[in-house]
């Protein structure tokens, strides 16, 4: 995902690291440092012509390490650009505008399926009696039967109709 929004990253050569720059910036400036002690020596020994070759290459030198620096302020730049799409990608999260009227709609059309459900669902009768297996004698005596209110009723209203 990062890479989609970062982009890919750059080749391996232009990927050296900020440690790697930092020490050839320290080896340059050291070799600035020779180049301005050899100008000396060969001011003393009165050859113009080898010093003025040694303040070249010293201006060579300086000229790399400018180089260097801008590119560790680049380096540094899109670090903090990249940290700062980051930290926008993050604070966004999933903010998603939805429309609450076709939301409600869709809220209606669930609640419309499952009354519809209910409404067609077949209405549950008594469980049905337990599969005896066959192999299982259960005596054979008749149970009784209890008698409830209902049955009572139904009794009362009988005997009444009778008369």
């Amino acid at each position: 995902m990062f890479s989609r929004l970062f982009g890919k990253p750059k080749e391996k050569a232009d990927n050296l690291s900020t440690m790697d720059k930092l020490y050839e910036e320290q080896a340059l400036m050291k070799k600035v440092a020779a180049e301005i002690q050899k100008a000396k020596e060969f001011t003393k020994a009165n050859n113009k012509r080898a010093a003025i070759q040694c303040l070249k290459r010293k201006r060579l030198y300086k000229q790399q390490v400018k180089q260097l620096g801008n590119f560790q302020l680049r380096i540094h730049d899109q670090q903090t650009e990249n940290m700062k799409q980051i930290q926008e990608a993050l604070s966004l999260g999933v903010a998603v505008d939805f429309d609450e009227d076709e939301l409600e709609a869709e809220l209606e059309d669930l609640e419309g399926a499952e009354l519809e459900g209910e409404l067609l669902k077949p209405v549950t009768a008594a469980p049905a009696p337990p599969v005896q297996n066959p192999s299982v004698r259960l005596p054979t005596q008749p149970m009784p039967q209890k008698s409830t209110s209902e049955d009572d009723e139904l009794a009362a209203v009988q005997s009444e109709m009778a008369m």
